[in-house]
């Protein structure tokens, strides 16, 4: 499973000009699933996203959490993080899961979010998305739950 967050003063998404998730001040997560993920994957994720300190104390220092400042996160699954574009000009996105099995795995990572007391807005799983963004830094991160960056 991996992850690309970025930090965010606000952000949203919308759906066929519909909006559909919107949040204030957080992380938007971009979240991509493979063949061979399992809920480990998304508690280890889940857990490393609600931790990281990434945002700044009043020392100016990245020292706190999403948690330890009150953030939301709008949760956004994309397939592509897993496209492979070692081969040719076309990214190959075999690695990326099936539609049932990520689809599983991406409500599985919004709930245990939510479970650790964080707002959580999503898009839609395997629509067309529009997301807006305004970073904040920019702080951007990758995490991947198999530890290979």
């Amino acid at each position: 499973m991996r992850a690309v967050i970025q930090r965010v003063n606000n952000a949203s998404v919308t759906v066929k000009e519909q909006l559909v998730g919107q949040i204030k001040s957080g992380l938007v997560v971009f979240l991509g699933i493979t063949h061979d993920d399992t809920e480990e994957d998304a508690k280890y994720l889940a857990e490393k996203v609600c931790n990281l300190r990434i945002f700044e104390d009043d020392s100016g220092k990245l020292n706190l959490s999403v948690l330890d400042k009150k953030g939301e996160i709008l949760s956004v699954s994309q397939f592509t993080l897993y496209g492979d574009c070692r081969k040719g000009r076309r990214p190959s996105f075999t690695e990326a899961a099936h539609p049932e099995v990520a689809e599983k795995l991406y409500d599985k990572f919004n709930q245990l979010l939510r479970d650790m007391g964080i707002n959580v807005a999503t898009g839609v799983f395997q629509a067309y998305m529009q997301v807006k963004i305004i970073n904040d830094g920019p702080v951007t991160i990758l995490l991947d739950s198999k530890k290979t960056f």
